[in-house]
């Protein structure tokens, strides 16, 4: 296989509501100065640090223009974006061109970007799906404060309706990606329902409806699979918590 050259800049589109500002500066093509390595990293990550705090991912897709973005996730604490992500690339080379732009702009902010590990990345992504937010011990001061315990669910003993949730998709999954999920079930589009927000923003969450609460309990044994490098947790759902995410997406 080919390894990809440069990347290539094509024509920029409007922002789509995010940050604001002309901060999509063309790379450096040559991997060396600036003190970033020559050496090519094992997982194709960065993180990201200083971003604004009305950025999304489009945003962040322009920042990284011309590079293929597998997954990019923003960071949340007690509800709240930190400044951080992780975004995750399709190959190592261009997580190393993604490093050109440690301390590039957007909007009128610089951006810190970092290597990071594929444990820092999965870390992340656990804690997003737990609604924990993302805390990285190796950064911090003080011991954050204990959690009070929750009592694990029993996902197997809760009533089932036909219709089930799906957590922590990518929040560029599609309707067919999640058709895709559930191939065996020959789902249509019909049956499926992303989530968004009256912003338009997808919520990372989505109702998929099956012929019976029988099946739909079957379709548990793909709870925790993955749909591109997430983890998709599944819970039992209702028409009503469905249709109330569809309404809350047209307001």
């Amino acid at each position: 296989m080919m390894e990809p050259g440069p990347p290539y800049f094509g024509a920029m589109g409007s922002n789509a509501g995010g940050a604001s500002g002309a901060f999509y500066q063309p790379f450096n093509s040559s991997l060396a100065g600036a003190g970033v390595s020559t050496g090519v990293q094992n997982f194709p990550g960065v993180r990201l640090r200083g971003l604004p705090f009305d950025c999304n991912e489009v945003d962040i897709c322009k920042f990284f223009a011309g590079l293929e973005i597998v997954d990019c996730l923003l960071v949340n604490k007690n509800g709240r974006f930190t400044g951080e992500a992780f975004v995750v690339f399709q190959a190592s080379m261009q997580a190393e061109f993604a490093l050109h732009r440690n301390r590039q702009n957007m909007g009128r902010r610089y951006v810190e970007v970092f290597r990071c590990k594929k444990q820092e990345y999965y870390c992340a992504i656990a804690n997003e799906v737990n609604q924990g937010g993302y805390f990285e011990p190796e950064y911090r001061r003080s011991p954050p404060p204990p959690r009070p315990k929750k009592p694990a669910e029993d996902k197997g003993s809760m009533e089932y309706t036909e219709v089930l949730k799906l957590r922590g998709l990518p929040y560029s999954a599609t309707t067919e990606d999640i058709i895709k999920f559930f191939l065996e079930y020959e789902l249509t589009e019909e049956n499926v329902h992303i989530a968004y927000r009256s912003d338009g923003k997808a919520t990372g969450e989505a109702f998929v409806e099956f012929p019976t609460a029988e099946v739909a309990k079957t379709a548990m044994c793909k709870d925790k699979m993955t749909i591109g490098t997430r983890y998709v947790e599944l819970f039992p759902s209702t028409p009503e918590e469905a249709r109330r995410a569809k309404s809350r997406g047209r307001q």
